[in-house]
C-alpha cells in the first residue's frame, strides 16, 4: 500500500511538471509569434511611409490640398505627364495594406479629392489604347518606350467605375472590345472612381508601367517582376522604400 501511495504520488509530481514544461513551450512559442508579428511590423515600417498620409486624407480633407500633387506637364527631362492629380498614396514596390512583402504594389495609387466620376485621368504618352471585352474600370495603352529604344512597353490605368462596377467611368470614345486607337499624351481616358471587385477602396486611380512577353503582348501587371518603376519615366521619386515625404513633386524642382 505504501509503495502504491508513493507511485501515485510520484506520478502526480510528473503529471505537474509535463503540465509545466507545456506551458512553458506555450509562453515560449507566444512569445516568438508575438516577437514576430513586431519584427515583421518593424521591417514592413522600414519600407514605405504611405500608410500616415493616406489616413490624413481620407481623415482630414481640410488637409488635402497640402498633401497634392499635380502637373499640368511632364517633369523636366521626363517623358510621361502625371495622368491624374491627388494623393500619390501607395508607392511603387510598397508592401503596405492590403499588400505586404511578399506581393508588393506594382505601380502608384493617386487618390483624387473629388467624387467618383470627377476627377479626370489621361493619357502619361501617346500610343495604342485597347479595352477589352470585360474591362469595366480598365485601359491599356501599348508605347515604344521613350527610355529604352526598340522597347513595347504598355501603361495600365484602372478603378474607373463607380463601386459597384455598374456605371463605368471610362470615357464613351472607348467602349469595350476597343483595339489599338492611337491617342495622344493628355487624352482624357475617363474619371476616377472606387471599383474594386471583392475589395472596398477609396476614390483613386491605379497606374503601372507593364513589360512586353516575348511575344510583345502585355504581361500580368499584378505581378511586381512584370512591371517597370515608374520614377524615371514621370521624373519622380515612387520607390516607396526610398521614403519620400508627401507631397511627391518633380525631382528637378
Amino acid at each position: 500500500m505504501e509503495r502504491l501511495v508513493q507511485f501515485l504520488e510520484g506520478f502526480v509530481v510528473m503529471l505537474q511538471r509535463t503540465r509545466i514544461r507545456r506551458w512553458l513551450v506555450w509562453v515560449g512559442v507566444g512569445l516568438g509569434m508575438c516577437g514576430s508579428v513586431v519584427a515583421y511590423q518593424w521591417y514592413t515600417r522600414s519600407l514605405t511611409n504611405s500608410i500616415p498620409p493616406i489616413r490624413e486624407w481620407f481623415q482630414n480633407g481640410a488637409t488635402r490640398p497640402s498633401l497634392t500633387t499635380q502637373t499640368n506637364a511632364p517633369c523636366p527631362n521626363a517623358p510621361f505627364l502625371l495622368p491624374s492629380s491627388g494623393l500619390i498614396g501607395l508607392l511603387y514596390g510598397d508592401p503596405a495594406a492590403p499588400y505586404h512583402v511578399l506581393r508588393r504594389h506594382s505601380g502608384i495609387d493617386i487618390f483624387g479629392n473629388g467624387t467618383p466620376g470627377t476627377v479626370p485621368i489621361v493619357a502619361a504618352y501617346h500610343g495604342y489604347l485597347t479595352r477589352k471585352a470585360d474591362w469595366k474600370s480598365s485601359v491599356i495603352i501599348r508605347h515604344d518606350d521613350p527610355l529604352q529604344a526598340g522597347r513595347t512597353i504598355w501603361t495600365y490605368y484602372t478603378h474607373m467605375a463607380d463601386v459597384s462596377g455598374t456605371t463605368s467611368f471610362v470615357h464613351a470614345d472607348f467602349p469595350p472590345n476597343t483595339r489599338e486607337v492611337f491617342v495622344e499624351q493628355g487624352r482624357l481616358l475617363g474619371y476616377q472612381g472606387e471599383y474594386g471587385g471583392n475589395l472596398r477602396i477609396g476614390l483613386h486611380l491605379h497606374f503601372s508601367i507593364v513589360k512586353s512577353d516575348p511575344q510583345g503582348a502585355y504581361m500580368n501587371e499584378t505581378v511586381l517582376a512584370n512591371t517597370l518603376d515608374p520614377s524615371p519615366y514621370l521624373g519622380m521619386q515612387l520607390q516607396a522604400n526610398r521614403l519620400p515625404s508627401r507631397p511627391i513633386n518633380c525631382q528637378n524642382t
